[in-house]
């Protein structure tokens, strides 16, 4: 599955901004998950290698 640049773009937002909620939780002693926060990390990171590599296929 292929998923265009605006698609990506989506995506990381969403993850970003999933990690920052994952933070704040962490920040203000709400309960969550621990291990979401790994790995939103290695989603946002994979979205940006990603989007990286398809700006230099150009």
């Amino acid at each position: 599955m292929s998923m265009s640049t605006q698609e990506l773009i989506k995506e990381l937002k969403e993850a970003e901004k999933g990690l920052f909620d994952l933070r704040f939780k962490k920040a203000t002693r709400q309960p969550f998950k621990p291990h979401q926060i790994k790995a939103t990390k290695k989603k946002v990171a994979m979205l940006k290698t990603i989007l990286r590599t398809k700006s230099l296929d150009f």
